[in-house]
C-alpha cells in the first residue's frame, strides 16, 4: 500500500517536521513494516521554470530557434530548441546545464549547429508525465506552463507535485483497514502520539430530484453481498480532474482518466472502499440486481475482454444482462464516456471468498478485488459514497440527487474485549499503567468503557487479550520493553537425525558435490519421464488442492526427477562436469493414515569426463564409512526402468535394501535432454539412520603379528567380488581381519566363460601368535566353501 506523505500532512496529521528516515523507522517499529520509500523528485534535478524573453530563427537551420530564457538568475540563458509551439513570454520547463531527467538522462551545455545551447526546453513526456497527467497540454511540443501558477526560477518538481515522498507499506492481511490512506494516517498519528484530523463528508444536494424516483436495487444474492449503497448524480459534466487530485492519484500509482472515474479511484485510495460508477442510461428499466451469474452468460469487461461467466459468480446486472463483475471490474456496456450525463455510484461490500474465487477463475485480479479479498469493513460503504458525492460538488461536475439506497444484509456484531492490565503486563514483561493503556488504545481510535474495550468494526483482528497486548506493546514501543531473563530453562541443540544429515552433507561436499534444494511439489509427467511402470505404487501421489499449475500439482513420491531436472539445466548451460546432492523429502501415502510417510532421500547426481559407475560407488563407500553404516553390499539389478540395465545395483545396508546406484537409462536421459552419461544414487536416509554401527570404543593396538595369505582361484565369469567376499567372511571365522581383492584375470590359460580372482587375507588373534596350522585350517575351510557355493577351483 502506497502512501504519499504530502496527502498525509495536508489532510490528516501534520508530520512535515519528521524526516523521511525517522518516519519509516518509527512506522516499522510501530508494526507497519515499510518495504521501500522514495522521493518523487529523485530523478529530476536542476530543471526550472523559465520565461522565453526572446526567440529568433537559427542562422544555420530552417526549423530551430534560439531562445533567451529567464530562469530567475542574473542573466537569461541561451537554449536552442526545435519546437514550433514556443513564443515570447511563454513559461516553459528548462533543463539547465548539468541537469537530470527521468531515466538517468543527463543534460549538459553544448552546441547545436554552431549555436551554444545551455540546456533543453522540455515536453511533459520528458518530465515523466503523460497526457492524462496534464490533459490541457500540447502533446507534440514543449509544455507551456502559462496556466500552472508558477514563476521563472521555480523548481519544476514543485510545479508537477514531485516535492513528495512515497512510502510503500507491507500490509498484513489481518489489517484490511490499513489498505487505505485513512487507515495509515490513523497508524501514523498513533505512532507519533498526535491527534488525527477527521473529515465528515458533507453533501449539500440539489433540486435534480430523488434517487428513489430513478433507481431500484435488489440483492437476491444476500449471502454474497453484505451491503450495497448507491447514490446518483445528474447533469454530469465529464472533464479532467483538477491538478491537486491528478497529482495525488499519480503519486499513488493511479492513472487519471476523467473527473468521475478519478473520484471513484480517489475514494478507494482514501477510504480503502472500492467504488464503481455506472452510466445510468445503460441500466435497463432503472434497476440494479446483485445476483449470481447463470450458465452461458458473458460480459465484456472494461479491458475489452469477453468473460464467460459461470454459476456462482457474483454480478451486477440490470433487468436484462450483467453490467459488471461485482467487486472486480465494470462492464464495457455501462462505462463512463464523454457524453455521460447521469451517473450511479456503487459503494458495496461483497463476500471476499467469492470475489477471490471469481477473480482466480477469470484470471483478472484487480486492485478492487484485492481489497475485497481482505474482508473490508461493511460500515464503510456509506461514508465512501458520501465522500464521492462531496467531491462531485467540490469539483462542480454534477448535481447530486437526494437520497441514498442502502441495502444492509449483514451488520458486524458489536464486539468487546476485557481490558486486563495485569495480564497484559505479565505477557509483555512491562509495568504499564492502566491509564497509559487506555491512552494508547484511544490514539488508535479504540474506545474503552470501564473494563470493556469496544472493538471498532474496522479492526476485525482484535479478538483476545493477546491482541490488545500487541496494540499496547507496539504503542509503548517494543524497543522500550526491558530485557529480562527467561523464567524457565530451555535446552536447544541438534537432534541425532539433524547431526547425521549435517555429517552426510559435509562428506558429500568433501567429495566435490554441491547441495541443491528443489520443490517438493512436481508435475505428474515426471513418472513417464523416468519410465516408471503404470502399476507402480509410486504413481499414487498426493494432489495439491489449489496448485500454482499442473507442473506443481502433486507432492513427489520419488526424488530422482528433481535431481535430473537440475542436471539437465546444467547440461543445457554447457557445464562440462557437475556433481550435485540433495537431502530430498518424499511423500508416500499410507493406507489408513491421513498424513503420508515423509522419508528423507539422499540423492546424488553427476556427469563429466571422469565420472563412472565405480567412481560413484567409491564415493558412496566413503559416505557410508563416514556415517558408520553397517555392512554395505551391492547387488546387480536389471529391472529398474530408470537405470541402465547393465550398470545398476541395489544398495543393501545391514541386510536392508536402502536404494539404488547406477547410470541413468539412455531413454530417461533423452527425456530430460541430457546428451551425456549420467550417474545417480538414491538412498533412503531415514532408514540409514537406524542402520549405523554403535559408537566406536577404544581398542589397544594388537600385541601379536598378523598372518597374510593369498588365495587365487578360477570361477565362473558371472561370480561377483561381493559374493566371494561374503563366502570368505562367513567361512574364515573370527580370526579374519581383512579381505582384499588384488587381481582379476581373463585370458590365456583361463577357460572361456571363466575368470581368475586373487584375494589377500589378513589373519590375527588377540591372545596369541597364529601357527601355520591355524592359518592352513582357515584356508582349507575357505577353499571348501568357495568350491561348494561358487564352484571355484584353486589355481
Amino acid at each position: 500500500m502506497k502512501l504519499n506523505r504530502k496527502w498525509l500532512h495536508e489532510d490528516f496529521v501534520d508530520l512535515s517536521h519528521i524526516s523521511d528516515k525517522e518516519y519509516v523507522e518509527t512506522m516499522t517499529i510501530f508494526g507497519q513494516k515499510v518495504e521501500t520509500w522514495e522521493r518523487m523528485d529523485a530523478e529530476i534535478k536542476n530543471v526550472k521554470v523559465g520565461r522565453v524573453v526572446s526567440i529568433v530563427r537559427h542562422e544555420n537551420s530552417d526549423h530551430m530557434w534560439v531562445c533567451q530564457v529567464d530562469v530567475g538568475e542574473e542573466a537569461p540563458v541561451q537554449i536552442v530548441t526545435g519546437a514550433q509551439n514556443v513564443h515570447e513570454g511563454d513559461l516553459v520547463p528548462a533543463a539547465l546545464h548539468n541537469s537530470y531527467l527521468p531515466g538517468g538522462i543527463h543534460i549538459t551545455k553544448g552546441k547545436l549547429r554552431g549555436e551554444v545551447s545551455c540546456g533543453m526546453l522540455c515536453s511533459f513526456a520528458e518530465l515523466g508525465l503523460t497526457q492524462n497527467d496534464v490533459p490541457e497540454a500540447y502533446a507534440d511540443g514543449i509544455w507551456i506552463l502559462n496556466d500552472e501558477n508558477c514563476q521563472p526560477g521555480d523548481d519544476i518538481n514543485l510545479v508537477i507535485g514531485n516535492d513528495d515522498t512515497i512510502v510503500d507499506f507491507e500490509i498484513t492481511n489481518n489489517r484490511p483497514d490499513c489498505y487505505s490512506i485513512i487507515g495509515l494516517a490513523r497508524e501514523s498519528a498513533a505512532a507519533f502520539g498526535l491527534p488525527m484530523k477527521h473529515h465528515e463528508p458533507v453533501v449539500n444536494g440539489s433540486d435534480a430530484g430523488s434517487i428513489f424516483e430513478k433507481l431500484d436495487v435488489e440483492v437476491p444474492a444476500e449471502h454474497l453481498c453484505n451491503r450495497y449503497s448507491s447514490r446518483m448524480v445528474a447533469n454530469v459534466k465529464i472533464g479532467p480532474s483538477p491538478k491537486w487530485l491528478r497529482q495525488r492519484l499519480r503519486a499513488n500509482g493511479v492513472r487519471p482518466i476523467n473527473n468521475i472515474v478519478d473520484i471513484t479511484n480517489y475514494v478507494m485510495l482514501e477510504y480503502g472502499q472500492p467504488m464503481h460508477a455506472f452510466d445510468y442510461r445503460y441500466i435497463t428499466s432503472g434497476k440494479i440486481v446483485v445476483r449470481e451469474a447463470t450458465e452461458g452468460e458473458t460480459l465484456t469487461t472494461l479491458d475489452g475482454n469477453v468473460r464467460a461467466l459461470k454459476p456462482g459468480m457474483l454480478v451486477i446486472a440490470d433487468d436484462e444482462r450483467p453490467i459488471g463483475l461485482a467487486g472486480i471490474m465494470g462492464g464495457e456496456n455501462s462505462e463512463i464516456v464523454d457524453d455521460t450525463t447521469t451517473v450511479v455510484f456503487e459503494s458495496a461490500n461483497f463476500n471476499g471468498t467469492s470475489i477471490r474465487q471469481t477473480a482466480l477463475a477469470l484470471g483478472m485480479r484487480t486492485e478492487s478485488s484485492g481489497k475485497f479479498e481482505k474482508n473490508i469493513d461493511p460500515m464503510m460503504t456509506v461514508p465512501a459514497v458520501q465522500r464521492a458525492c462531496e467531491l462531485v460538488e467540490l469539483l462542480g461536475c454534477g448535481d447530486v440527487m437526494d437520497g441514498i439506497i442502502d441495502v444492509l444484509n449483514y451488520v458486524p456484531e458489536a464486539k468487546t474485549v476485557k481490558l486486563e492490565p495485569e495480564k497484559i503486563n505479565n505477557l509483555l514483561g512491562t509495568n504499564i499503567s492502566r491509564e497509559d493503556m487506555v491512552k494508547y488504545l484511544n490514539l488508535l481510535e479504540i474506545e474503552v468503557d470501564g473494563d470493556d474495550i469496544l472493538v471498532p468494526s474496522f479492526r476485525p483482528d482484535l479478538n483476545h487479550m493477546a491482541d490488545i497486548a500487541e496494540e499496547v506493546g507496539r504503542s509503548f514501543g517494543y524497543n522500550e520493553i526491558p530485557t529480562t531473563e527467561l523464567k524457565m530453562a530451555t535446552q536447544g541443540g541438534y537432534s541425532p537425525m539433524m547431526l547425521l544429515k549435517s555429517k552426510a552433507g559435509a562428506l558429500c561436499r568433501s567429495l566435490g558435490y554441491s547441495e541443491i534444494i528443489t520443490y517438493s511439489f512436481v508435475s505428474p509427467a515426471i513418472f513417464d519421464q523416468i519410465r516408471l511402470p503404470q502399476d507402480s505404487v509410486l504413481r499414487n501421489a498426493l494432489r495439491i488442492q489449489n496448485p500454482l499449475g499442473e507442473d506443481t500439482s502433486i507432492m513427489r513420491t520419488v526424488a530422482l526427477p528433481s535431481m535430473l531436472d537440475i542436471l539437465a539445466r546444467n547440461n543445457a548451460y554447457h557445464n562440462k562436469s557437475v556433481k550435485l546432492y540433495e537431502m530430498a523429502k518424499v511423500y508416500l501415502p499410507t493406507e489408513g493414515q491421513v498424513l503420508p510417510e515423509e522419508p528423507v532421500m539422499l540423492v546424488l547426481g553427476t556427469y563429466g569426463a571422469n565420472e563412472t559407475f565405480f567412481t560413484l560407488k567409491g564415493e558412496l563407500d566413503a559416505i557410508f564409512a563416514g556415517i558408520r553404516a553397517q555392512k554395505v553390499t551391492y547387488t546387480a539389478v536389471k529391472d529398474n526402468p530408470s537405470y541402465h540395465p547393465g550398470r545398476c545395483a541395489k544398495v543393501t545396508v545391514g541386510g536392508v535394501d536402502v536404494g539404488f546406484i547406477g547410470q541413468i537409462h539412455p531413454l530417461v536421459a533423452e527425456n530430460y535432454g541430457i546428451d551425456t552419461d549420467v550417474y545417480c544414487a538414491e538412498l533412503n536416509f531415514t532408514q540409514l539412520f537406524d542402520l549405523r554401527l554403535s559408537d566406536p570404543t577404544y581398542v589397544p593396538l594388537p600385541k601379536y603379528p598378523a598372518v597374510s595369505r593369498d588365495l587365487s582361484f578360477v570361477c565362473d565369469d558371472a561370480v561377483t567380488v561381493a559374493e566371494v567376499e561374503n563366502v570368505i567372511t562367513a567361512s574364515a571365522g573370527k580370526l579374519l581381519r581383512e579381505v582384499r581383492l588384488f587381481d582379476i584375470y581373463r585370458g590365456t590359460g583361463i577357460p572361456e566363460g571363466k575368470k581368475s580372482m586373487a584375494f589377500s587375507l589378513s589373519l590375527r588373534a588377540d591372545d596369541r601368535t597364529l601357527t601355520d596350522g591355524d592359518s592352513e585350517g582357515i584356508m582349507t575351510k575357505v577353499l571348501t566353501a568357495l568350491q561348494e557355493k561358487l564352484g571355484a577351483v584353486l589355481r
